[in-house]
């Protein structure tokens, strides 16, 4: 089946194409009939990627694209499409341009004037959020932290405050030393999920606190595999009593419009916004002068 019998697979420079994240049965028959059609297979690792297209029959020309070679293999990628020539880009594990240098790639394709397009499937963070059992309406993918504690810790406490489910990438071997840093950060209480070997027969979701995954991997050392690492949102802030909510009003007031104060107030307290500029108003009208 060629590239061209295909609806939407028509008149592209690029295709940006998701392979499996672990079981090569994971793959659909859109992508397979891209990489079949083909002229070019740029990828992460011609072994792993050879694995693939041999798992599914495939005989097509294979190039190396990853952060250390793709300043001097992207001019050729161009070029090639330039010419006509058709490249389907693949990574090791899931979808292109996730912690891969392959939107540097998407950038030069459309400043060439040519087309890219995508052929969406397996990610991992995303397989990940769904088996992590924590809220999935919101999230944030944050990809590699640093390899250094201090660094690592610094990366953390941006994120902190981010009002949404957290996503990582982690190696198996900083596992433990890393939790250990996301607990001291983010809170020990906080609730996560260590995701390994998602799709593959050693498939294991762990799911806890932050300070107990610190624990548990402390004492068990790194595991084997793919890590993907989801921690849940942050603990509401504790809706202010009468009295302080009163106080953040008036020191509100005291530099803003009503309006303003109020929007202020409702975001930093977690309280309805009716229910503060009710109160404001009350307020504003037990401080107007006797007439």
């Amino acid at each position: 089946m060629s590239v061209g019998t295909l609806p939407g697979l028509l008149g592209h420079s690029l295709y940006l194409v998701a392979g499996p994240i672990g079981n090569l049965a994971d793959i659909g028959q859109r992508a397979l009939a891209v990489l079949r059609g083909a002229d070019l297979v740029a990828c992460e690792d011609t072994r792993v990627t050879r694995k693939l297209l041999v798992a599914h029959g495939i005989d097509r020309p294979l190039l190396s694209y990853h952060d250390h070679n793709a300043e001097r293999v992207r001019p050729k990628l161009i070029e090639a499409m330039t010419a006509g020539k058709t490249v389907a880009l693949v990574t090791d594990a899931g979808s292109p341009l996730v912690s891969d240098p392959g939107y540097k790639l998407v950038r030069a394709v459309l400043d060439a004037g040519l087309e890219p397009t995508v052929v969406p499937g397996p990610s991992a963070p995303l397989a990940a959020l769904a088996v992590a059992g924590l809220p999935s309406d919101r999230f944030l993918f944050a990809g590699f932290l640093p390899s250094k504690s201090k660094a690592r810790r610094d990366n953390l406490a941006e994120l902190a405050a981010v009002p949404a489910t957290l996503i990582f990438f982690e190696s198996a071997r900083r596992l433990p030393a890393s939790l250990a840093d996301f607990a001291a950060v983010l809170g020990a209480e906080r609730p996560a999920a260590v995701a390994r070997e998602l799709t593959k027969r050693f498939e294991e979701v762990r799911r806890d606190s932050l300070g107990r995954l610190a624990a548990h991997y402390a004492e068990a050392g790194p595991p084997k595999g793919e890590v993907t690492l989801v921690v849940g949102p942050p603990a509401p802030p504790a809706a202010p009593d009468a009295d302080d909510l009163d106080t953040r009003l008036r020191e509100a007031l005291a530099g803003a419009s009503l309006r303003d104060a109020v929007a202020a107030v409702s975001r930093d307290s977690g309280l309805p916004r009716r229910k503060v500029y009710e109160r404001a108003l009350a307020l504003a009208a037990e401080e107007e002068p006797e007439p």
